[in-house]
């Protein structure tokens, strides 16, 4: 599983135990796993989503039954940074997630505002950094699909947590996650979500 990393930075990488498959990580982040995303990120070595992204289908695959239909959609950046990274680093792996799982790939969200960098953000400020900063990207719908929104790395939650709740609010029935890596202390659950059927009526957990 891990023939990507030699024997000792194997010994880092702590995996996760994700009984739900609408909220999937595939490790703790840290070790050989956080030196490999910002490597994949930073130097930048994208070849470097083919491995990360087989290890997060592996986290994947024992829930694919329950995935069955879904549409694979990764969280977007915005174009300026795009344009300076000359790739999404999430689009990578979701592009991965989508051919293993055979399930389409949607791009369909939008980054519409240039969000400054979360990384020295607290919980409260991190939410209040990202709300608003996403939209539905125009012909590409999600309506009543069930979306399997894949990102590098979960740390407070709220970055997923608003691509969901604006994923919902364009129709998607139902809305899971799945990272490459969590970091300790970061929230389980919080993403999944079905889109209310009636008022007031929740059905499935928030």
């Amino acid at each position: 599983m891990l023939a990507a990393f030699c024997t000792e930075c194997a010994r880092t990488a702590e995996r996760v135990q994700c009984e739900s498959p609408h909220d999937i990580a595939a490790f703790v982040y840290g070790g050989a796993i956080s030196r490999a995303i910002g490597r994949l990120k930073y130097d930048p070595r994208p070849d470097l989503a083919r491995p990360l992204g087989d290890l997060l289908w592996r986290a994947i695959e024992r829930h694919s039954r329950a995935l069955a239909g879904a549409v694979v959609v990764p969280v977007p950046l915005h174009r300026a940074r795009l344009a300076e990274r000359g790739f999404n680093q999430s689009a990578l792996l979701a592009r991965r997630v989508s051919c293993r799982l055979g399930a389409p790939l949607r791009p369909a969200l939008v980054r519409v505002r240039d969000t400054p960098q979360q990384t020295a953000l607290n919980r409260e400020a991190r939410i209040a950094n990202v709300a608003g900063a996403f939209r539905p990207r125009q012909h590409c719908f999600v309506q009543g699909c069930t979306v399997l929104l894949v990102d590098d790395v979960c740390t407070t939650g709220a970055t997923l947590a608003e691509c969901a709740r604006v994923l919902r609010e364009a129709g998607a029935r139902l809305v899971a996650s799945a990272v490459v890596a969590r970091t300790l202390g970061s929230p389980s659950g919080s993403v999944s979500s079905e889109r209310r059927s009636q008022p007031n009526h929740r059905t499935g957990p928030v």
